[in-house]
């Protein structure tokens, strides 16, 4: 609309075109004087002298595009603001918009900048292809954390060994189960013997050397010696384990001061006064809050408690990083922005990551995962070992070959050492109660199996090796090579018809098959022209004779083992 006198109607403002009309009590449209005014009372604006023009119709207020003003208090009254005080309060306004938008960015900003200065903090090496190539969020989680015996930072002369490379002197490979409910922290000694495998590496200018391995040495040369980096101890890992750590990180004396006093004193507790002058640990018997010096003096002491070797150290640091983990998840912390602070200073300052998780971001995704465990399903476990017989005086240890192999294969198959909540216990026990029935019923003589065995996706010999197993030490003599299967599986299965389930429950006895791994079915003929059953080893079988059934495992007896939510004194 065009407007004359005072300017365009663009230049006017449209609250000051309405006005109050006392008679009413409501606010109403007051046009310019160049336009047809309303015939309704009320204060007018004053104008040049014009033709009275003929009565013009009632202009209905149109959609106000903002609140009108307040109505005033009774008795006041009815009048517009005066503009230069309308003007001030648009200039506050503006001022006022101004400042907050500055400080969202300034806030926004510094920010950004403290994110940056994190990043900037976190030192990374690279995995030299020894990962998984990291952890995913939808998958089991395995990281591998070393803590070195390198003197880094001031203040730590007194420990460690004097012009160390820095030797993986404590290690733990930590399992976090696929669906969170459970987790395992696996402490590998550091005198364990073991073999060093061929270990490329990168090398400051970006060129890749071989560090050639080593047979019958202690584990904690598998970092530090020789220019070993920690992908060398990711490979020793899996060499030994079987497992492949999706990440590795890496401590030294200074990260276990800094970052128990950024969260204020870590729990621990003894069974008896201790004085070590080793380690520096000078405490009575009882509970204690450690923090800085004297954590680092506690995790390290090992002459004063057990008997005095490194077994009994790696007792001390478990019950310390169990302590640790609860003071971690406990509303003390997570709710202080002061100790989240100094914790995230903290952890970027102390940790050595491998490159793959060189991110604030990446590092706040592995502990969101690692923040849905809870402390009770998180078990600390040892290796189980045994002193090494080769040695008069024993200064080594060496595996226990078979409980050590059940413990690998509970942490490769994700298998709990720990009962986890009744709920998801329940939904298994009913998802196997189809199945298990398969396994119930009479069972057939081992001479009286008749099957046939093809390599369905196991490494190349398997069903020949396995042959052979059966054959000269199970007693299943009517059984044969039948070459490879027309594809490959994930898991071993066994099909047999009906009038054959006898023989599938003896053979399932024998291999260690679960009822799921058993197939009804129809059976096929053999060499001599007989009915015989099918078994098809699948990428699951770990080799001649070794049961298949990972999943019932259970922990060795004597696993040296605790667990996270509870306080156990060092004796």
């Amino acid at each position: 609309m065009d407007a004359q006198g005072r300017g365009r109607a663009e230049d006017i403002d449209p609250a000051d075109q309405w006005v109050l009309n006392p008679e009413t009590g409501d606010y109403e449209l007051r046009l310019p004087s160049s336009a047809p005014q309303s015939p309704i009372p009320g204060p007018r604006r004053a104008s040049s002298p014009a033709p009275s023009p003929a009565p013009a119709p009632e202009v209905p207020a149109p959609r106000r595009r903002r609140a009108a003003p307040e109505e005033p208090p009774p008795g006041r009254r009815g009048r517009r603001r005066p503009a230069k005080k309308k003007s001030r309060g648009k200039k506050v306004l503006l001022w006022t918009g101004g400042t907050m938008a500055f400080v969202i960015l300034a806030v926004g900003t510094a920010g950004y900048l403290y994110l940056q200065h994190l990043n900037d903090n976190i030192e990374a090496l690279p995995d030299d292809g020894a990962s998984t190539g990291g952890f995913q969020k939808d998958q089991a989680i395995n990281i591998l954390l070393i803590g070195t015996d390198k003197r880094t930072g001031s203040g730590n002369d007194g420990y460690g060994d004097k012009g160390s490379a820095g030797h993986a002197d404590t290690t733990i490979l930590l399992h976090v189960s696929k669906d969170r409910s459970n987790a395992t922290a696996l402490s590998i000694p550091r005198d364990l013997i073991v073999d060093v495998p061929d270990c490329p590496t990168t090398q400051e200018d970006g060129s890749t050397k071989v560090i050639p391995g080593s047979s019958g040495v202690r584990f904690n040369t598998s970092l530090g010696q020789g220019g070993r980096t920690p992908s060398c101890t990711m490979r020793t890992v899996t060499e030994l384990t079987g497992v492949t750590p999706d990440n590795f990180m890496v401590a030294d004396f200074n990260a276990v001061k800094t970052l128990t006093s950024a969260v204020g004193g870590v729990e621990v507790c003894l069974a008896k006064d201790i004085d070590d002058p080793d380690s520096h640990l000078n405490l009575p018997a009882g509970k204690h809050s450690v923090e800085g010096e004297q954590a680092l003096a506690f995790v390290r002491t090992r002459h004063s408690v057990g008997f005095g070797g490194d077994l009994s150290r790696i007792e001390i640091q478990q019950q310390f990083l169990g302590s640790l983990m609860r003071k971690l998840k406990s509303n003390d912390t997570l709710t202080s922005p002061t100790k989240m602070v100094k914790l995230a200073e903290a952890g970027t300052e102390a940790l050595t990551v491998d490159a793959k998780l060189k991110s604030i971001g990446k590092l706040k995704d592995l502990g969101l995962e690692l923040g849905k465990l809870d402390t009770k399903n998180l078990t600390f476990a040892t290796v189980p070992v045994k002193d090494n017989p080769a040695e008069k005086t024993p200064v080594t240890v060496v595996l226990k070959d078979g409980p050590a192999q059940q413990v690998f294969d509970m942490v490769k198959n994700d298998v709990s050492f720990t009962e986890v909540k009744k709920k998801e216990k329940e939904k298994k026990e009913k998802e196997d109660a189809a199945v298990a029935a398969r396994l119930e019923g009479e069972k057939s003589e081992p001479s009286e199996i008749r099957v046939r065995v093809l390599n369905g996706g196991a490494s190349s010999g398997s069903a020949g090796r396995e042959l052979t197993y059966l054959q000269n030490e199970a007693g299943v003599t009517k059984s044969e090579n039948a070459g490879n299967a027309p594809a490959d599986l994930a898991k071993t299965t066994l099909e047999y018809a009906p009038d054959q389930a006898d023989q599938a429950r003896a053979l399932a006895e024998i291999l260690g098959l679960t009822g799921a791994a058993m197939k009804p079915g129809e059976s096929v003929t053999n060499a001599q022209g007989l009915p015989a059953m099918t078994l098809t080893l699948g990428k699951d079988f770990k080799g001649a004779g070794v049961k298949l059934d990972a999943t019932s495992a259970k922990a060795p007896e004597d696993l040296q083992k605790s667990t996270a939510d509870k306080v156990e004194c060092a004796k």
